[in-house]
């Protein structure tokens, strides 16, 4: 009968690894053991805690490299090119991070301990929007827009993409290049035609009237 070959240190630890975002993935932080991960793995719970000394030092390096990932890949896209080029690409890295790994997505937006608050989709937005605030100063600078309220928009598009991208992950059957087009559309053209003064229309008397083609 062969023997099964053993792991080292470093295969260990990237199986863990592995193993380790299915399971959160799949139960989120709080309903995940130790017991747990370690049985999907085919380890005894000593392996875990000697490796990431327990269920959060676990979680904190999953989540760390998923982060890496997804940054990673919109810092790419918008690297170079003009600002609507740029602003799509962002979109569509989004979405295939999405796409192309789930399970990371899913532990980067589910339940995190408290310990580790500055961890998870909070910290992707922040680090994202700072990326991205660039695009926004340069389309605002024409308009005479001040470029302190580039971080409001900033956040809010990686935050509508972040939705954007949980409802893709419900809805697979729709491709992601469509969800991308539609995301990327809304966001672009509200930019390209976003007043000096934004102004809110609740309770105003032009609020009856406002439809899609005004």
């Amino acid at each position: 009968m062969a023997r099964t070959k053993r792991l080292t240190a470093a295969q260990r630890r990237t199986q863990l690894i592995e193993v380790g975002r299915q399971v959160f993935a799949k139960a989120g932080y709080d309903a995940t053991s130790v017991e747990e991960i370690a049985r999907s793995a085919g380890v005894s719970k000593p392996i875990v805690y000697e490796h990431f000394g327990g269920k959060e030092g676990l979680f904190a390096v999953i989540v760390d490299r998923e982060m890496e990932a997804l940054v990673q890949r919109v810092a790419h896209k918008i690297a170079k090119g003009g600002p609507r080029v740029r602003f799509e690409g962002a979109v569509i890295a989004f979405l295939t991070y999405v796409e192309e790994r789930p399970d990371g997505f899913a532990v980067l937006t589910r339940d995190a301990p408290p310990t580790t608050a500055s961890y998870g989709m909070h910290s992707v937005i922040s680090d994202l929007a700072d990326r991205i605030s660039d695009i926004f100063d340069k389309e605002f600078e024409p308009a005479e827009i001040p470029p302190s309220v580039s971080p409001i928009y900033a956040h809010a598009l990686i935050g509508m993409v972040t939705a954007a991208g949980q409802w893709l992950l419900e809805n697979p059957e729709l491709p992601k290049e469509e969800v991308a087009r539609h995301v990327a559309a809304i966001g672009w053209m509200g930019l390209r035609h976003l007043p000096d003064e934004p102004a809110l229309a609740t309770g105003s008397r032009q609020e009856s009237g406002d439809n899609l083609k005004n």
